[in-house]
């Protein structure tokens, strides 16, 4: 089909999907090229056009193709500035292209990118703790080198930075078939080091070569771990000259650290100052909804399924390490298997998952019972009542003021106490709480009560 005709009915299927108004601002002034190794080649006036369209329009515009064209592989945009587009098409008449993308497609087929195919986008479970990361990951992801360059993610160990770094290089690595390098600090020195043992040799010139080409002739590095580097002086030194490189040829890089680079006193100043000019994004611990999340997420791939009081006492009391809590889960799901029990039950969770649980949680706990025990002596009732799922209407109140007193004089979140009144959920203990504030502003019996109760335990 003649490129002005395809290009004609794209923009009239656009046309009926598209507002009028987004219509003829943005895709009236877009040019269409041609079609070049699965990619779309437009003509856009201005600059940010591309992150706008890239954002809102891309996947109508290749569909669009991929429906019009007769191999149906279309995956990809290519955007050349107007001003520019002239001077483009005159280079590549003049150069040989179709050698060169064979030589570039050789050497993205055999190049050793180091990524764990697992760890994308779509696997990763994203919450309020690292939703900004994750979103400034797959921008990086989207247009490498032009945008947050460089990308520094840092935070604790096990919240997710490694995972976030292999899906921007998968990313790139499928969608833009672009050469990349993942690597730890570990890996770097160990190359830089054979560079250095090389140097003594006179016949080293392979081994400078094949650094050479590992490390610089890539469109994407990512770094993990970079504060290992720290007391590797002359690895720094070598790391500051690959990084200059790249980043004056719009190579993206992408480093990780556990800490801000304000707070890597292990480089050198000038690396700092480098981490600096881009885009620094951390990831903190996951809250109790994202990891449920991720314990959710982790029991598909498992392919079993627990109850939310087993779901709400891993979220609880294993910590904040995603690892951990992935760890918990598989730890379980061995267990269950050689123990032949297919009904998980807290119990079960409990004395499976022991070794898990947080160091501090027997003092915790202990807190929590101290203070039932000191509610179901008041009111009359058994501890096992207190803790049980009985629902009778002489265990209500007690059962509540409990929580609330819990709540009041312990730092024990919602879901931490819910585990000990029998897996209660925190929307529960939020709700008796709340039930019991409200009673003791018009009920003086229920004030005098909770203050008996609260000295007995002081």
């Amino acid at each position: 089909m003649d490129n002005n005709l395809l290009w004609q009915k794209v923009l009239d299927n656009i046309s009926n999907i598209v507002d009028p108004l987004s219509f003829d601002t943005w895709f009236k002034n877009i040019d269409f090229i041609d079609i070049q190794n699965h990619s779309v080649r437009l003509v856009i006036p201005i600059m940010w056009y591309k992150s706008h369209i890239d954002n809102n329009y891309k996947d109508i515009i290749l569909e669009n193709f991929n429906n019009l064209i007769k191999d149906n592989n279309v995956d990809s945009i290519i955007y050349i500035l107007k001003d520019n587009v002239e001077d483009f098409l005159e280079s590549e008449k003049s150069s040989n292209t179709s050698l060169e993308e064979k030589k570039e497609s050789n050497y993205v087929k055999n190049h050793v990118s180091n990524l764990n195919k697992n760890y994308t986008f779509e696997s990763f479970v994203v919450g309020e703790s690292n939703k900004f990361a994750q979103a400034a990951a797959l921008a990086v992801a989207e247009n490498p080198g032009t945008m947050y360059n460089p990308l520094f993610i840092y935070g604790n160990s096990g919240l997710g930075k490694t995972h976030l770094m292999h899906a921007i290089g998968n990313y790139i690595e499928s969608k833009l078939q672009k050469r990349v390098l993942y690597v730890t600090s570990d890996d770097f020195m160990n190359d830089f080091t054979g560079l250095v043992r090389k140097n003594s040799n006179v016949n080293n010139l392979d081994y400078v070569d094949f650094f050479k080409n590992k490390y610089r002739n890539i469109d994407v590095l990512l770094i993990d771990d970079i504060q290992f580097l720290g007391g590797a002086e002359k690895s720094q030194q070598e790391f500051f000259h690959t990084f200059n490189n790249l980043y004056n040829d719009s190579k993206q890089i992408i480093v990780s650290s556990d800490r801000s680079p304000e707070d890597l006193k292990v480089l050198e100043d000038r690396l700092r100052t480098r981490f600096a000019w881009g885009l620094q994004v951390d990831i903190s611990p996951p809250d109790y909804n994202l990891k449920v999340a991720i314990i959710k997420n982790k029991l598909k791939r498992e392919d079993i399924v627990i109850n939310e009081d087993v779901i709400s006492f891993i979220a609880s009391n294993i910590g904040n390490d995603v690892r951990q809590l992935e760890g918990s889960i598989t730890r379980l799901v061995a267990y269950s298997a050689i123990m032949c029990v297919t009904d998980i039950t807290l119990d079960f969770a409990m004395e499976a998952l022991k070794d898990f649980t947080k160091k501090d949680s027997v003092t915790d706990q202990n807190n929590i019972r101290r203070i039932q025990k000191s509610v179901a002596n008041f009111y009359k009732i058994s501890f096992e009542d207190m803790k049980s799922k009985k629902r009778t209407p002489n265990l209500a109140i007690p059962r509540q003021v409990a929580m609330y007193l819990c709540r009041k004089l312990t730092d024990e979140s919602f879901e931490r106490i819910g585990i000990e009144f029998s897996g209660k959920n925190h929307a529960t203990v939020i709700h008796a709480c709340n039930k019991i504030e409200k009673e003791m502003k018009i009920n003086k019996d229920l004030n005098n009560a909770i203050a008996d109760i609260e000295k007995q335990l002081t």
